[in-house]
């Protein structure tokens, strides 16, 4: 009766610890000849691991098992066959199982892999594993050069410098144009070419255009006017900073804004264009103008940077079917004259000062490793 008592014992004893065995793997696999075949799995803290492991045919140069990455808990060589292997978890962690052929001939092996969780709730822990990216941080040691001051230079130097500077009228263009009429077969058209004063630069005084205008007046009633206008913007301005001799002088230099006009007398169209719209305006085709307009007489200042060089065409207009018209055409431009002086002075340089110094510098690595399924 005993007897019968302790083996049912036993046999209950028996089937509660297979019962709280949890299959992670059972599976046959290939090892080519000099490769390594590898398994990877996670457990849960208190897992008990059992690791069964039977080479077919000859043996396998090594067998392994490992808490990731080379904590071993299992290590032989040229093993045949390993059975029921246990290993009891610490921690929470990935295993790796691998399988080492050095031979020259295929190995196959029947792998077989269980845990016994520590306590019911583990037993559905998720033994796959999945691949994290982490990054470290390695410190190397170099060599560099390390600002450890700085030396201040006192150098004498010598630089251009103004010493005057004078602004002036240079009358460009004063020139009396005929302009036919209708009646002269059509060819009732002229043209007047003026060039502004290139720009000078030296090592001792520079020259430019810094501004200019033009008047354009027809017959001798533009002309008294022309005289009106010298007696009112001449006259009346003295001890200016800029010298000008002419109404125009004055317009130009922005030391008068308006000049009186006839309001009786022949008109004339013109206008201001450069060479190629000129070419068009002879040929009798559209073109375009820079300035311009229709009257007894006109004028303009121009200061704009891109209007202060060159070469420009008054083109001038005769619509009269009968009187040609002689038509004033005059340009002034200011000079801006600027004579330089050497002068001395006192220019600073500062230097760093270096020295070789040993620093630690962070390089960052990135590495894939395996996780459990359930890590955060």
């Amino acid at each position: 009766m005993m007897r019968q008592f302790l083996l049912a014992v036993i046999l209950f004893t028996a089937a509660l610890a297979n019962a709280q065995k949890i299959m992670v793997t059972e599976q046959q696999i290939k090892v080519l000849p000099g490769k390594t075949y590898e398994l990877l799995y996670g457990f849960a803290t208190g897992d008990r691991i059992i690791f069964t492991a039977e080479v077919q045919d000859g043996f396998m140069s090594e067998i392994a098992v490992a808490e990731y990455p080379e904590t071993y808990k299992f290590r032989e060589y040229t093993i045949k066959k390993e059975k029921n292997r246990e290993f009891t978890v610490t921690q929470k962690a990935v295993y790796r199982f691998t399988f080492n052929n050095a031979s020259d001939t295929e190995k196959i092996c029947d792998v077989k892999i269980q845990r016994v969780p520590a306590n019911k709730e583990l037993r559905n822990f998720n033994t796959a594993i999945k691949m994290r990216t982490v990054q470290d941080t390695l410190w190397s040691s170099v060599v560099k050069d390390a600002v450890v001051g700085y030396d201040t230079l006192l150098v004498q130097k010598t630089r251009k410098v103004p010493a005057s500077v004078k602004r002036y009228e240079e009358v460009v263009l004063d020139k009396n144009q005929r302009v036919s009429s209708m009646a002269n077969m059509g060819d009732n058209r002229a043209s007047v070419v003026f060039d502004l004063p290139a720009n000078v630069q030296g090592s001792n005084e520079s020259k430019k255009v810094i501004a200019w205008a033009y008047w354009v007046g027809v017959g001798e009633e533009s002309n008294e006017f022309w005289k009106q206008n010298r007696k009112m913007i001449v006259g009346a301005v003295q001890g200016a900073t800029t010298l000008f001799t002419s109404p125009l002088g004055g317009i130009a230099a922005g030391a008068a804004t308006n000049l009186i006009l006839p309001t009786n007398g022949e008109d004339v169209q013109y206008a201001l264009a450069n060479d190629a719209n000129r070419k068009l305006f002879e040929q009798k085709k559209p073109y375009k103008t820079i300035d311009g307009g229709k009257g007894i007489a006109g004028y303009k200042r121009f200061t704009e940077p891109n209007m202060l060089q060159g070469r420009y065409y008054m083109l001038l207009e005769n619509d009269n079917y009968v009187q040609p018209l002689d038509v004033a055409v005059k340009v002034s431009a200011i000079i801006e004259h600027t004579v330089y002086k050497d002068e001395k002075y006192t220019d600073q340089t500062i230097t760093p000062r270096y020295e070789k110094k040993i620093v630690r510098e962070p390089q960052i690595v990135s590495r894939t490793i395996p996780v459990t399924a359930d890590y955060r």
